[in-house]
């Protein structure tokens, strides 16, 4: 279960994948709403049609949104010995952990290190951290401006906070793009090319990548890491219906735009998008479970061992994955799991 194409097109296209690769006989590929916030009931009665369904033994659930927990309680009355992977969930930890056999999401804090040696790989001397108050009141975007102020003062690089327009706000989003557009050119010739440029809101990346490149600048990596975020429209690609979630056809792409501007090495990313490594490699694990080849539900070493082999199979030069039980508030959730993917630099 994914996102519609017009929600989450990616997560979409990593279960048509899927399956394509094992056939309508062993797959079945169903949608949550697109209003799933306001149609929780629907998300729920959907997860229960699929658990219903004969023969199912495993279902993966990408983005694992609102209604999710509910709906797995509810399956697991009607299919008790069914295996859960839910990705990216938009429930808190003990709700969704205390349902899901395996709850998958991007190690957001942990970025706050890598990132930031990423940014010192790439010989940064300042850290610009753009954000505003909104997202500043979001105790993990904060707690992660935190650690990222901290590695800059431990590493000698200068870290700089800078107030962005909210793109909730009276100009919208286009004030908030028109802001990075204009105010990175003066960071950089203030402090330089080598600033690394990082901001916390989706919809600022495509302006950002654009004026990093017109600068040469650098980009350690969009707020949510993946070759397909800002990178196409902020360098103008336009991807043919055929190549639309075809990663290796995107990193080539853009790696050839980046030479051609004398910018390789200064932008960077995910090799892949975490969400669509969730559904395949969950997929896999998913079948192997039912197939018998993995005994336990929580076999998290085979499962990073499936995650590393998505990601060579569409990047050859591969990427090592980090997985980290999420400990919280002082609890722990086993079955939590943080992950990380090495970068991907272009």
């Amino acid at each position: 279960m994914t996102g519609t194409v017009s929600q989450n097109e990616e997560e979409y296209r990593a279960a048509q994948n899927v399956l394509e690769k094992y056939g309508p006989e062993h797959v079945i590929l169903m949608t949550y709403p697109d209003k799933f916030t306001e149609e929780q009931e629907t998300t729920i009665s959907n997860i229960v049609s699929l658990a219903q369904t004969p023969g199912i033994k495993a279902m993966v659930i990408v983005q694992a949104v609102p209604g999710v927990s509910a709906g797995i309680a509810q399956a697991r009355e009607v299919n008790p010995d069914l295996l859960v992977i839910a990705g990216t969930p938009g429930e808190d930890p003990p709700e969704i952990a205390s349902q899901a056999d395996i709850v998958l999401a991007a190690d957001e804090l942990a970025m706050g290190t890598t990132v930031m040696e990423q940014a010192v790989a790439m010989g940064a001397k300042t850290f610009i951290h753009y954000s505003f108050p909104r997202h500043m009141s979001y105790a993990l975007l904060a707690a992660r401006r935190d650690l990222l102020k901290e590695n800059a003062e431990k590493a000698g690089v200068t870290f700089l906070e800078v107030d962005a327009p909210d793109p909730t706000g009276d100009a919208g989003l286009p004030g908030a793009q028109q802001f990075i557009m204009e105010d990175v050119p003066k960071q950089v010739q203030e402090h330089g090319k080598d600033t690394a440029f990082f901001s916390t809101n989706c919809g600022m990346q495509i302006p950002l990548i654009k004026q990093v490149v017109e600068t040469g600048a650098l980009y350690p990596q969009p707020c949510c890491p993946s070759p397909f975020h800002g990178f196409p429209a902020a360098l103008d690609i336009e991807v043919p219906d055929d190549k639309k979630g075809d990663i290796p056809y995107m990193i080539e792409t853009v790696r050839g735009i980046m030479a051609e501007r004398n910018m390789t090495g200064r932008t960077s990313t995910w090799p892949v998008p975490v969400a669509m490594m969730f559904v395949e490699a969950g997929a896999e694990y998913a079948k192997e479970f039912t197939q018998g080849k993995i005994t336990t539900k929580d076999d998290y070493d085979h499962l990073k061992t499936l995650m590393e082999a998505y990601i060579a199979d569409v990047y050859p030069e591969g990427a090592d994955v980090t997985i980290t039980p999420l400990e919280e508030s002082g609890n722990s959730y086993p079955n939590f799991l943080m992950v990380l993917v090495g970068f991907l630099n272009l």
